[in-house]
């Protein structure tokens, strides 16, 4: 029952929220009311026209008035045919609107996404999302370029089917007094019980499209731990979910039409029942009658085909809500009026970044009954590389997710250069940091344009100078085209070592005073990462570095190592003397080096 008593306004919210997409084009609806009208208005003349030509037979007098009859013929074609030219001049106006408010909500969507937190892209499938933005949209597009024409057209039509009748005989009309009621209480009754039938089916595609998204990206994964049967079986049950969701809504939404139908045809009987008893009676002519008959399917056929589109249209509802429930999502809090902003180049109304990081008493959780990280506190001096190891699951990323404001601390403080990092704007804060992931992130275009990419006006000379100092220049030459290779389909065409080469040397080109690598060699080889130290060495000179390594060797010469154990900071202190408090670190330490 609770249910029940939401769905309604749940309803009328999605559809006052799909009317402020198609308010924005306002004129071009204009535009289409009237084209519906004067469609329609041709359209209920024609029944009109053939009872004309039906009273102008005069059986007594012994002719048969066939110019009056051909005269009249003649107007109900030109009537039809021009109302058949205005509506499809409407079909075409619609498609062209709902192009217009799909782009819309396209980019509403998109630039939503851009502004959410990093948190729902945690909590969320990429497939469910990617669900969304194009078969919900499409949906909705569908909908609103052909359900809302023939709606629009149904409604015109019962009304002016209504006055048409209304005219011809009063008495007749009292018939629809049962007829409409009974249909209007029991498409009410069909669409509250489909109308939740709907939502399911929609999530449950965006569930399968989830789920197909993570099994084409893990392929190798997949097949190397010989899951390929119990994969199948997955997707086996899922897509058996989505298409009951989809059998269930189809069908029950399916019996709308033809119970409308019945009572139609049920209306239609009385009518010439009725219509026979007012015929003899004196009270109405044949051509009357025969017009109020025509009517009579005019009035009903829209009601019938209203029915049948329903549930085409709470489909349409059913996406938009889901459409709706992304863009109310909360976003990142916006900043703070007086937040500073922080800049690498001098400037009268910004602060220059010198990279002095402190945390002080930090704590944080995903969830308030699991805390991640406990009391974390430490100092970075500018110029000083300070690395964070642990075990799996000990919090290392999530500090990072800290530094970075993707997250914001449950209690504590984080300060750049004094300054609490909530009372700094998350921009800027953000392009304060070169950030290298141990996830690499490669986007279709140039191996040039992947380098250069996070700052503007770079030349080539600069690129190069940095792929130089990764390592990387010579693998670049030797391909066809150079810097001007494309990379396609997130850089499969190149090894995970050479991918994150690049985004070293991406990060390297940036002009930041702080930088942090999260596992950024964990794809290169020994050799190379021996080879590229020194050069990276040079990048980090003078920048505050944090650095997340499982390779001990590779954080050797830090200037304070964290260890962090279940959340917490157990040890902290330079390579050397971490090793002379035979602690943790160097159990870790021995672990990788006993051999």
């Amino acid at each position: 029952m609770r249910n029940q008593k939401n769905t309604s306004p749940k309803k009328q919210h999605t559809l006052l929220r799909l009317s402020t997409y198609l308010l924005r084009y306002k004129w071009l609806l204009l535009f289409a009311v009237i084209l519906t009208l004067v469609s329609n208005t041709f359209a209920l003349l024609g029944p009109m026209l053939s009872g004309y030509a039906i009273d102008a037979i005069q059986p007594g007098v012994g002719n048969v008035l066939f110019e009056k009859v051909f005269y009249y013929a003649t107007y109900m074609l030109l009537f039809y045919v021009a109302s058949s030219i205005f509506s499809y001049l409407l079909s075409i106006l619609m498609i062209h609107i709902g192009r217009k408010i799909a782009y819309s909500m396209r980019q509403d969507v998109f630039e939503k996404l851009i502004k959410l937190p990093i948190g729902y892209f945690d909590t969320h499938q990429t497939g469910d999302i990617l669900s969304r933005i194009s078969y919900d949209i499409d949906t909705v597009n569908t909908s609103l370029s052909t359900d809302l024409v023939q709606i629009s057209t149904s409604i015109i039509t019962i009304i002016g089917a209504f006055s048409m009748m209304l005219y011809l005989s009063p008495k007749l009309v009292l018939v629809f007094v049962i007829t409409v009621p009974l249909s209007i209480l029991l498409t009410k009754y069909i669409t509250g019980k489909t109308r939740p039938l709907f939502r399911t089916r929609s999530a449950k595609l965006g569930e399968l499209n989830g789920f197909v998204e993570e099994m084409i990206s893990g392929q190798k994964t997949l097949r190397a731990y010989h899951q390929e049967e119990t994969t199948i079986l997955k997707f086996s049950q899922k897509n058996k979910d989505a298409v009951n969701a989809y059998y269930d809504a189809e069908y029950y939404g399916s019996m709308i039409g033809p119970c409308v139908n019945v009572i139609n045809n049920l209306s239609l009987s009385f009518i010439s029942v009725f219509g026979a008893l007012l015929y003899l009676a004196g009270s109405m002519s044949i051509g009357n009658i025969s017009s109020f008959i025509l009517y009579s399917r005019k009035f009903s056929g829209p009601i019938n085909e209203a029915a049948n589109i329903l549930s085409d249209f709470q489909s349409a509802l059913a996406a938009a809500e889901r459409i709706f429930k992304l863009l109310d999502e909360g976003e990142e809090s916006i900043d703070e009026p007086d937040a500073v902003t922080f800049t690498n180049v001098t400037s009268h109304d910004t602060i220059i970044v010198q990279g002095d990081v402190k945390a002080s008493h930090v704590n944080f959780s995903y969830e308030p009954e699991k805390p991640i990280l406990k009391d974390i506190s430490f100092h970075a001096k500018p110029g000083n590389m300070i690395a964070v190891v642990g075990t799996t699951g000990s919090g290392k990323t999530t500090l990072i997710n800290l530094l970075m404001r993707f997250y914001d601390v449950d209690s504590g403080n984080i300060t750049v250069d004094e300054h609490t990092i909530t009372h700094v704007t998350r921009s800027s804060l953000r392009k304060s940091y070169s950030m290298v992931l141990q996830d690499t992130w490669l986007f279709h275009g140039t191996i040039f344009e992947n380098i250069a990419y996070g700052k503007e006006s770079v030349t080539l000379e600069e690129v190069i100078e940095v792929a130089k100092a990764a390592k990387i220049h010579s693998f670049i030459m030797r391909l066809p085209n150079g810097y001007d290779t494309i990379l396609s389909d997130d850089g499969t065409n190149i090894s995970k070592g050479q991918k994150q080469l690049i985004t070293i040397a991406r990060a390297m080109l940036l002009d930041t005073n702080m930088l942090i690598l999260d596992e950024a060699t964990s794809n290169v080889d020994t050799r190379t990462v021996q080879q590229i130290q020194s050069a990276m060495r040079k990048i980090m000179k003078d920048k505050t570095c944090f650095v997340i390594a499982h390779r001990l060797s590779t954080i050797q010469n830090a200037d304070c190592i964290l260890v962090i154990h279940d959340g917490t900071i157990v040890e902290s202190g330079t390579h050397d003397e971490l090793l002379e408090r035979h602690g943790v670190y160097e159990k870790m330490y021995m672990a990788q080096f006993e051999g």
